[in-house]
């Protein structure tokens, strides 16, 4: 159930409806927040925002913790099979939860195969590899074909009415309307209306980049960006789900040593996604998939290639 904030101290039904508008739905996006942007937002003074901040860090006793009990929760991460067993490897047995999986590379390098493989293994039961969830889709490039997911549904022996049925799929069209598809996600979480456990963003800077086109708009952008990220991993830690994002190369032509690609969405992104991968294009249907950061994963790059399965091994 969502939180109640009417209970914080200086938060009325008028205040309450004033910071519901603009996102502060929970204890923890108040207790994050700063005194400036609170008060702004819900009209109150600097010395009532820091108190109401203050009574929301109470009630979820933040704080430090030891690294044992961390550990203890870390036995909760949840995997899902990529279908490649060396991609698996490459992130640690699968895609988890609790963290920002990105995949960025050229066009036809396979990352929207990887989000619809990723759609159908999610369903499976734990035991084989997947969650036992449902999936929220968030399509912005029009990228998301249900005959696809079916064809990959079959091969895999699963039902593919069943699996369709499993997959709530939005397009956006702009990049405040994918912000917003986000928030509808978080409020499904919140009811307890469906048991998503994955959540799918294809592309993630498209919009971003074609709305904010510039120099001159590039904080703006990115600041928004910021906030996109941050609600998709706060959704992937207290609901304990996986979140695959896609994202968009741009070219350096400028660049006399190293990579002559670069992932769209800057510092931002960057740090924002837990694991990242970089897909090259290869002969024939084959691809390869390098890690390029990740917390406890070695560097480190596999071939796999693209069937009716979806994603699966050379």
């Amino acid at each position: 159930m969502p939180d109640d904030i009417e209970k914080l101290p200086g938060v009325g039904p008028k205040t309450a409806e004033k910071l519901r508008e603009v996102g502060f739905i929970d204890f923890m996006s108040i207790a994050v927040a700063s005194a400036g942007e609170l008060g702004a937002t819900a009209d109150v003074s600097e010395a009532t925002a820091n108190k109401i901040i203050q009574a929301a860090r109470d009630q979820l006793e933040m704080g430090f913790e030891t690294a044992e009990k961390l550990l203890e929760k870390r036995k909760d991460v949840g995997y899902i099979t990529t279908g490649s067993e060396q991609m698996n490897k490459l992130l640690g047995r699968g895609v988890q939860t609790q963290a920002i999986t990105e995949a960025h590379g050229q066009f036809g390098s396979g990352k929207t195969q990887l989000g619809l493989t990723l759609s159908v293994t999610v369903q499976k039961p734990v035991d084989e590899g997947g969650l036992g969830g449902k999936v929220a889709f968030i399509d912005t490039e029009n990228t998301f074909r249900p005959e696809r997911v079916a064809q990959i549904a079959r091969e895999l022996d699963m039902n593919p009415e069943e699996v369709l049925k499993n997959i709530f799929v939005a397009r956006a069209f702009n990049s405040d309307h994918q912000m917003f598809l986000a928030e509808q996600v978080n409020n499904l979480l919140k009811d307890q209306k469906e048991n998503i456990r994955l959540i799918v963003v294809d592309s993630m800077t498209g919009h971003f980049r074609s709305d904010y086109a510039g120099r001159g708009t590039l904080s703006v952008r990115q600041q928004k960006l910021n906030r996109h990220l941050h609600l998709l991993q706060k959704m992937a830690d207290q609901y304990n789900l996986a979140v695959y994002i896609t994202n968009q190369v741009m070219a350096t032509p400028d660049a006399f040593f190293g990579p002559t690609m670069k992932a769209a969405g800057g510092h931002i992104l960057a740090h924002a996604a837990t694991y990242r991968m970089f897909f090259i294009k290869s002969k024939a249907n084959k691809k390869i998939a390098r890690l390029i950061d990740s917390p406890d994963m070695p560097e480190g790059e596999v071939l796999f290639q693209l069937t009716e399965k979806g994603i699966e091994d050379v």
